[in-house]
């Protein structure tokens, strides 16, 4: 296991394991909070994983009963003491964190959020910008800046795209605290179980979408957020050239020879 250090240990990085990166939020003192160093960090590893042929999926959990508290209210107060007032640190901040859930759409490997703990404004967004989450039953979620006067804005972008609008706005207007029973209802996560088993769980399907082949996860996933931004005809124009390039695959050749043959498929990975 390696640890990437800065200031506090605030990431810690596993050794890939049948495939499977496994990065963890290790800033406890700080909640956890998506700091300007804890963003920068994340990014880094990421890009690192993405150029790593080993890596085929990408876990995000946590040390400590918070997962993500969100942004350092802190470190944003202070910035309030330079000349302009924090807007330079703002802009900056705003646009990292911007980058990085945008970074993990954009990641070629599917990326599952493990929640064992609370998620909270930005540390919500997290969770609902990856691919995959599954939570503790203990965990909790919200995003609670109405309550202090600063709107949820970013998070939001990521809720309202993970779950209805009218689930989004209850979230954001109310900025109540809801169950992780309540976050599988609305489709917030994929599943809540108990905290002894979550690890388990996610290594599980971590390992099983780990096991496919990994040119045809990355076409898929680049495809579904594709799509997602297009009216239906253009939508359907845009898969029908991506079936027509899959199908080109040797993965995909290989694939539906093995499916015919009933035999378990060979993956080149081509």
């Amino acid at each position: 296991m390696s640890v990437i250090m800065s200031g506090n240990n605030n990431l810690i990085i596993n050794n890939i394991v049948d495939g499977v990166k496994r990065i963890t939020l290790n800033d406890i003192q700080r909640r956890n909070a998506l700091s300007e160093s804890m963003i920068v960090q994340l990014i880094s590893s990421l890009e690192q994983a993405t150029l790593d042929p080993s890596v085929k999926v990408i876990v995000i959990s946590s040390k400590g009963s918070v997962f993500c508290s969100g942004h350092d209210l802190k470190e944003i107060t202070n910035a309030r003491a330079e000349a302009d007032h924090g807007k330079a640190f703002f802009t900056n901040l705003m646009a990292l964190c911007s980058n990085l859930m945008q970074a993990i759409v954009k990641c070629p490997k599917p990326v599952i959020a493990e929640v064992s703990g609370v998620a909270t404004a930005a540390g919500c967004q997290l969770v609902a910008s990856c691919d995959l989450a599954y939570a503790a039953k203990e965990a909790k979620f919200c995003t609670p800046g109405v309550n202090i006067g600063l709107f949820c804005s970013t998070p939001m972008v990521a809720v309202s795209r993970s779950i209805s609008q009218k689930n989004s706005m209850e979230m954001l207007l109310t900025g109540d605290m809801i169950s992780a029973d309540r976050a599988e209802e609305i489709g917030l996560v994929n599943r809540s179980t108990p905290m002894k088993d979550l690890e388990a769980t996610v290594t599980l399907i971590a390992k099983k979408i780990a096991s496919k082949s990994s040119p045809t996860v990355k076409i898929g996933k680049k495809a579904f957020y594709a799509q997602k931004e297009m009216d239906l005809a253009q939508a359907y124009k845009h898969t029908s050239k991506v079936m027509v390039e899959n199908l080109f695959y040797e993965d995909a050749k290989e694939g539906i020879s093995a499916f015919l043959e009933k035999r378990d498929p060979d993956w080149n990975d081509r």
